[in-house]
């Protein structure tokens, strides 16, 4: 489980196109919605948002409280959108949760530990083929990753399974156990065309010059 972080989030009043006058104060829109709340319109700094961008991912809970509301939210991040060509930070959601009631997310998976065929197959790796998978759970159960132990990979044609990986307790894939996450690939040879002189491009290999003929 991942530790849950605090942010305070406000009422907001603009909407529409006014809101690019927000963010030019440093401000970005928010919305929540959820489990056992309205959807709200709602804003907070950017420089504050920043921070919890940096800090959770998707699968983080964030403890939300909102002036004159009382009690705190459990939230996830859910979308982030960002100026296309800027790169600046437009908009948040934040989906709001029941600490009882299961969620589905998406977990990134990580590979850890040494493959030994990589040591002993020339030009090969370790090629990750499933980067997340969906896991049902409560949602303070929620890991950040999931592990994956390369270390299966001993030779050539071993792989990584989704059945290989310890489950964390609370936790429920929801994905096919032999889906393959990880497996030893190596690199093809290139190819290298030998070289041919120009004597030969113009004439052909092994060829003589053929006189012209006379009129």
């Amino acid at each position: 489980m991942a530790d849950t972080l605090t942010i305070s989030l406000d009422p907001r009043t603009l909407t529409g196109k006014k809101v690019k006058n927000l963010r030019k104060a440093g401000i970005i829109p928010v919305h929540l919605y959820g489990q056992g709340t309205d959807p709200q319109t709602l804003q907070c700094e950017a420089k504050t948002l920043y921070r919890i961008l940096s800090e959770a991912g998707m699968n983080t809970p964030i403890s939300v409280s909102i002036p004159g509301q009382g009690g705190q939210k459990l939230t996830f991040i859910r979308e982030i959108q960002w100026h296309p060509v800027r790169g600046e930070l437009l908009h948040v959601d934040f989906l709001n949760v029941d600490v009882a009631n299961e969620i589905t997310a998406a977990v990134p998976i990580t590979l850890v530990g040494d493959a030994p065929a990589v040591h002993t197959v020339p030009d090969s790796s370790v090629a990750l083929l499933m980067r997340e998978v969906e896991v049902r759970a409560l949602p303070l159960d929620v890991p950040s990753e999931i592990t994956a132990d390369i270390s299966l990979i001993q030779d050539v044609g071993d792989v990584v399974r989704l059945s290989d990986v310890v489950v964390p307790e609370g936790v429920a894939f929801l994905a096919d156990e032999d889906e393959v996450i990880a497996r030893l690939e190596i690199a093809r040879a290139e190819v290298v065309e030998e070289e041919v002189g120009e004597d030969a491009l113009e004439m052909g290999e092994g060829e003589e010059e053929a006189e012209p003929e006379e009129a």
